[in-house]
């Protein structure tokens, strides 16, 4: 049996896949200690220690790293150069708010020590670090508590020796120690740093959890998503944690982008939206990806998949602003107490404005296994309509406005301010809450295509068994391209080969199953940043192709720079397949009819339950599409087909 398992802020999803069969499960976060909701649902579904793998997609360094709950961390750097985590680049998110808060660094000025040490941009140490003087800290380290350090010295990246002798001594004292040559051996002092600070911040907390789950996962193989899009073994995950700091979400475009190939749009945009955020992504014929992002104020420069997040879910909160306006989130019921409707919270959330409007159906919500009580959503709408001067219904249908006005604006971030047309592309839609809000969104953007596929409610969890095992390894060279010696650079790109072979066969992977991935970040001599283009004979070429479609604009005559090698190994998995789905024809009948709103002027619509619409069939809304894990609204006028693997395709 395989099985997925994806924590969420709201729900925790499951998927079990065995031989050709596939089923799903869903119960309750357990937000105060992740492991308890994982085992839950395995115990609810029988299956604890019976599965012969496990993939984990895991939000437990991001709330970490969010709501600075990680280990209380240290740093030892370069003497002099102790404060770089705070003064940062000095970049202000918004540039004329004079009172703008900057987040706290993750370690407090108490507890960065500079030691005395210097290794110069060549590469030569002109001062090595004193044993002595390392031992004395560690004592000091040890008398204030220190359970987790990060290591960071000026040009370790071109030569670690006294950055790993440092780990040395201090290792023998502490658990957790992380060193910025082993996170991320690249130039750019801040970066390296802030990045090998957050590993060492989350690594105790996610190494603690992840040992829970063990215990529950019996002799299962146990491998974990990475912000990559890629899985890695538990071993891996404890000395890099960070590499896991967006590994829910990246999970869910890569399952929503296979579906989409499959059902034949290679263009896409992805939109999550669970119940306490919605994380949207573009992909261009590729997974969309970048090697930097912040999380939490604190940045991190790891491959993740390019995703852009908004507090806006089923969970997602309605209040109203000291002006009077209607807002909706970021703030979250979560799980606990949750929406009004699930009987314990008393604010109005996405979740209890689409049930009072008719667009939950209560004995469908979670195959019928959760109950919702519609009268405590009335009586939430009913004291926020007061305070707006609204009716309820009125007040309900702003509540969905305001959340999709945030979810459009989403879009518009990972596509027109990329210099795409939303138009051009198809949208994908899974999570919980998606299919509600599908075609609104689209319209909006003038989308033409909607896709909703198969349980979209557990599409990340089932994302994680379509992912295979990555690794990424990077080195800062900085050689001019004119005179390159080509030999040089094949031998550092052969070096990591051999490393990334050696470590995915301890990984259980063949030499036969790894595709090795060369990349090259290039930039033009006097700037400041570099493109990441594809290194062979053409890579030059490549690289000023890139520029101008990114820039408008490129001088093929102007001399240009390798600053970064770049190698990914992907060690490939066998996934289970997609099945094509026996067809009918002919348009499919509702299972009985309901009323879609409360006004007077409320139209009626055809409920259908998904697991009775074979491919080929068609239905036009207005329409309620009920299954386990979530509902799909398909307003007057929208055209609905069912493709040959069970795809919802809205035609707008």
């Amino acid at each position: 049996m395989l099985i997925g398992v994806d924590t969420g802020g709201t729900f925790t999803d499951f998927v079990f896949v065995d031989g050709g069969n596939l089923t799903i499960h869903k119960v309750p976060s357990t937000p105060s200690d992740p492991a308890s909701a994982i085992i839950q649902g395995l115990r609810e579904a029988g299956v604890e220690r019976k599965a012969k793998f496990v993939a984990y997609g895991t939000t437990v360094a991001t709330n970490a790293l969010i709501e600075r709950k990680g280990a209380v961390t240290a740093l030892v750097a370069t003497q002099g150069f102790e404060d770089v985590i705070e003064i940062g680049r000095q970049a202000r998110e918004k540039i004329y708010d004079i009172n703008i808060t900057v987040p706290a660094p993750l370690v407090p000025r108490r507890l960065r020590f500079g030691v005395p040490e210097r290794v110069n941009s060549d590469g030569i140490v002109e001062k090595s670090v004193s044993v002595s003087a390392l031992e004395k800290l560690a004592t000091l380290l040890g008398k204030r508590g220190i359970k987790s350090l990060a290591i960071c010295f000026l040009n370790s990246y071109v030569n670690s020796a006294n950055e790993l002798a440092a780990k040395r001594v201090l290792g023998h004292h502490l658990q957790h120690v992380s060193t910025s040559v082993e996170i991320l051996p690249e130039y750019r002092e801040y970066e390296r740093l802030s990045t090998t600070c957050v590993n060492a911040y989350v690594a105790p907390l996610l190494s603690e959890h992840i040992r829970k789950v063990l215990r529950h996962v019996g002799s299962s193989r146990l491998l974990v998503m990475q912000s990559n899009g890629g899985l890695a073994s538990t071993g891996q995950v404890k000395k890099r944690a960070v590499n896991s700091i967006l590994s829910g979400p990246a999970a869910g475009v890569l399952g929503a982008f296979r579906v989409a190939k499959k059902a034949g749009f290679a263009r896409v945009i992805t939109l999550d939206m669970g119940g306490t955020s919605t994380d949207v992504s573009l992909c261009n014929n590729r997974l969309g990806t970048r090697s930097e992002t912040i999380v939490g104020g604190s940045t991190v420069k790891v491959p993740v998949v390019d995703v852009h997040t908004v507090g806006a879910g089923g969970g997602s909160i309605a209040w109203v602003d000291r002006g009077g306006a209607l807002r909706v989130g970021p703030g979250s019921a979560g799980a606990d107490p949750g929406p009004a409707c699930y009987g314990k919270g008393r604010d109005v959330t996405v979740t209890d404005a689409n049930l009072y409007l008719g667009r939950l159906i209560p004995e469908y919500f979670l195959g019928g296994r959760m109950a919702l009580y519609p009268d405590e959503a009335r009586s939430a709408m009913g004291r926020l309509s007061r305070i707006l001067g609204l009716s309820e219904t009125e007040t309900a249908e702003g509540v969905l406005r305001v959340a999709n006005a945030t979810m459009v604006r989403a879009i518009r971030v990972v596509s027109v301010e990329q210099g795409y047309d939303p138009a051009d592309f198809a949208l994908v839609c899974f999570g919980g809450a998606a299919p509600l809000h599908a075609v609104q969104l689209a319209r909006a953007l003038s989308i033409k295509r909607v896709v909703i596929p198969l349980n979209p409610g557990v599409l990340s969890a089932r994302g994680l068994l379509d992912a295979d095992v990555i690794r990424d390894y990077s080195r800062t060279v900085l050689l001019r391209v004119r005179g390159l010696d080509a030999a040089s650079i094949e031998r550092l790109f052969l070096k990591m080969e051999r490393e990334a072979q050696r470590l995915l066969k301890r990984e259980r992977m063949d030499e036969e199953r790894v595709l090795l991935e060369r990349y090259v970040d290039v930039r033009y001599v006097g700037q400041s940043y570099e493109i990441t283009v594809s290194y062979d004979e053409s890579f030059e070429r490549r690289f000023h192709v890139s520029h101008r479609e990114l820039y408008g604009h490129a001088t093929p005559e102007r001399e240009i720079e390798l600053v970064n090698i770049r190698l990914r190994a992907v060690g490939k998995r066998s996934h289970p397949p997609s099945r094509r789905l026996a067809g009918s024809s002919g348009r499919a009948t509702p299972v009985r009819s309901v009323r879609m709103g409360r006004s007077s002027g409320a139209k009626r619509a055809g409920l259908y339950e998904r697991q009775r619409l074979l491919p080929g069939m068609r239905l036009r809304g207005p329409a309620l599409i009920v299954e386990e894990s979530s509902t799909t609204h398909v307003p007057d006028g929208v055209e609905c087909r069912i493709d040959t693997y069970g795809n919802l395709i809205l035609s707008l």
